[in-house]
């Protein structure tokens, strides 16, 4: 497999910026080689409904620009939605957990959260915040404007709030059997 295609599948499993460096380390390739690769890909995407997005220091995929009106239709179809089991059920481990991290709440769900994650970013109903003990993940947290909409003025107002946390932190952190 040639380092282009290597560089499109780091970054379409990340789906989210990914540091050059961390791309070189990862290959274990310099970062001139991680560029040129980079370069290779980028004119392997042209015409195509996926782009690279970049700064002098991280890379993303994204939607090409000729596709954005089918996007921008596509998430407000996507918000007039409800949220579903699915989105209720992530939404409720943000509040009553957070911050928290993607994987705990993966653990928790037992399933693959990226998307309603991105669905509840997109409606605004959660925010991503840096990870102050890992710097490679985000942690998630209820917005402002959701508690607004929820009509309490902080998390603790929530409904059995100690007894919800306190059961869900016995999930995620089973007491050891001697």
């Amino acid at each position: 497999m040639d380092l282009p295609q290597k560089i499109e599948a780091i970054l379409f499993w990340k789906a989210e910026p990914v540091a050059i460096k961390k791309l070189a380390s990862l290959l274990n390739e310099s970062t001139d080689t991680i560029r040129q690769g980079i370069e290779q890909l980028e004119q392997g995407l042209k015409g195509r409904g996926i782009t690279l997005v970049q700064t002098d220091d991280d890379i993303m995929l994204g939607t090409a620009k000729e596709l954005s009106p089918l996007i921008e239709q596509l998430t407000k179809d996507e918000l007039t939605h409800d949220l579903g089991k699915a989105g209720l059920e992530t939404l409720s481990i943000v509040l009553y957990q957070g911050p928290i991290s993607r994987a705990n709440i993966d653990y928790i769900r037992g399933v693959n959260s990226q998307f309603i994650l991105r669905s509840l970013l997109i409606r605004g109903l959660v925010e991503r915040i840096d990870n102050p003990e890992d710097a490679r993940s985000f942690l998630y947290k209820p917005t402002l404007d959701l508690l607004s909409h929820l009509g309490i003025t902080k998390i603790s107002d929530l409904p059995e709030y100690y007894e919800v946390k306190n059961e869900i932190q016995n999930f995620k952190c089973p007491p050891v059997i001697t």
